[in-house]
């Protein structure tokens, strides 16, 4: 029996062989075609692994072919990596492609700027894959890739392995304190424009101290990371208005940015890369001429009995919350927020707020994501709501609300004053004091929103953070213009009076 078995089994291996066809495979004569005719790998920083990108080769020919060298024009002494059929390498010989069929290659590059280093602290750096064949020249697709250096800072790694800590609320977290005189970034609590910063981890200023952020300079951060300033710790972040040629291109770029490390296009509005600037019990703030975008929370005031004065700041894409604050004080001047997972604007447990002509929205795609919400209490005790008033500002977005409000006990001070505020309402706050259709007395002047069809802000295009309105927009000439005389909007741009308009900037025509 077991004899018949073996016969069997050999009988069905030696039928499987029968079937197998040999491919005949005959050199490359040219006439390969590719995705791309050049892969550009976007902007890395030095010594910073690229993401993986994708070239996809064709062999639209009826012949099975086999490409006698694949390989990077610059060799082994290239920067870039290839993975080809599964095989990491620079070189490689003999690639089998069957007729009608395509193949990948996996390109991934790593480059120490100091080896190219020029003034303009970027470099571009350039390679081709070159696919030879038996008829002449060899086919070739280039990459390219944009390199700039930077001041990393992380935290030191000890002699027994560990890593430098911070102490947050009895945990150690991956972290480090700035250091006035850094052997390689120099003195860190004065953060310049001449390369970007690259942080790894929570960067956290001592008590007491000041970090200072020059015109220009941006801030880029690694998954898992932010930035703490201490108890009595000061943070200045000094934008000041950028300069534009006739073509409305920038001529120099004053912004000063918080964002992530990933710099490719395909990473550019995603929410929730990195963590938040958090600002603890005490710490003081000002915030110029500065975007905030991709993080958890843009802004975290923790219980904060310091000042917040924000003029000409913008936070986008935060995952969480654009601005959350706890028993904190703010005042804030042409601040825009837009599309954030919870809520824009957060003023919770209470505080002391000022807004005049900012631009509250969100277009989260989830509904119910409201522009501003405001609460005095988290269900234990309430605290005092001092004041929370909203001037010449826009609060409007997907949901149906544009304002949230929760009152504990009788301290919530509240006002808003020449406000277009949207609120659909079905009947369920018809009759709540909070709101501005029972009430009247907390809503000077504002114009509401009460349905789809009027009173709309005109935004050129809020889904991507184009929150300029229009000509027909009903915060066109509304605002209260003795809170508009002598300011200028968030392009700096003049605003005149006898009118002007509610939000953050002037109306435009749209082409």
């Amino acid at each position: 029996m077991r004899h018949y078995l073996y016969i069997l089994f050999i009988g069905f291996v030696l039928s499987l062989t029968s079937c197998r066809q040999d491919f005949e495979f005959e050199p490359s004569s040219g006439g390969l075609e590719f995705s791309k005719q050049t892969v550009y790998l976007d902007t890395v920083f030095t010594n910073i692994g690229s993401s993986t990108y994708t070239l996809k080769v064709y062999n639209n020919s009826d012949k099975d072919i086999k490409i006698p060298t694949l390989q990077l024009a610059e060799g082994q002494n290239s920067k870039y990596r290839l993975m080809v059929d599964g095989i990491p390498g620079k070189v490689f010989n003999n690639v089998e492609l069957l007729a009608k069929d395509s193949m990948f290659i996996f390109i991934e590059t790593t480059i120490d700027y100091s080896e190219y280093a020029n003034p303009d602290s970027e470099y571009l750096y350039t390679d081709k894959i070159e696919f030879h064949n038996i008829s002449g020249a060899p086919q070739t697709v280039d990459l390219v890739t944009l390199v700039r250096d930077a001041y990393f800072l992380y935290p030191k790694r000890f002699g027994d392995g560990t890593t430098e800590t911070l102490p947050i609320g009895g945990e150690e977290i991956y972290g480090f304190y700035l250091d006035h005189n850094d052997p390689a970034n120099g003195d860190e609590y004065e953060w310049i424009n001449d390369k970007p910063y690259v942080i790894y981890g929570y960067a956290a200023v001592p008590d007491n101290e000041i970090l200072n952020i020059h015109p220009g300079a941006k801030i880029h951060f690694h998954a898992d990371s932010g930035l703490i300033i201490g108890s009595n710790a000061t943070i200045n972040s000094n934008g000041t208005p950028s300069t534009y040629d006739v073509d409305g291109n920038v001529i120099e770029d004053n912004e000063v940015v918080f964002e992530s490390d990933r710099l490719e296009p395909d990473f550019a509005d995603v929410p929730g890369q990195w963590g938040t600037i958090w600002m603890t019990l005490n710490s003081n703030g000002k915030f110029n001429n500065t975007t905030i975008k991709n993080a958890t929370v843009g802004l975290l005031i923790d219980k904060n009995t310091g000042t917040l004065n924000m003029t000409n700041v913008q936070i986008y894409n935060c995952s969480n919350y654009g601005i959350l604050a706890k028993t904190a004080t703010i005042d804030g001047k042409n601040v825009v927020i837009n599309n954030c997972g919870q809520a824009g604007l957060a003023c919770s447990l209470g505080g002391d707020y000022n807004f005049t002509h900012c631009t509250f929205a969100n277009y989260w795609p989830r509904p119910n994501q409201v522009p501003v919400s405001i609460d005095n209490g988290d269900g234990t005790a309430p605290f005092a709501l001092v004041n929370a008033n909203f001037t010449n500002c826009i609060i409007y977005g997907s949901s149906s609300y544009g304002i949230s409000l929760k009152k504990e006990g009788n301290l919530f001070d509240y006002n808003f004053r020449n406000c277009l505020i949207k609120f659909f309402d079905f009947g369920q706050f018809e009759s709540d004091p909070l709101y501005p259709i029972a009430n009247t007395t907390d809503y000077t002047n504002c114009i509401i929103a009460r349905n789809s069809t009027t009173n709309k802000p005109d935004f050129l295009n809020p889904t991507n953070n184009r929150l300029i309105i229009g000509e027909d927009s009903a915060a066109k000439g509304t605002a209260d213009f003795s809170f508009s005389t002598g300011t200028s909007d968030i392009l700096n741009k003049e605003r005149f009076g006898p009118l002007s308009d509610m939000g953050a900037y002037n109306f435009i025509i749209f082409e």
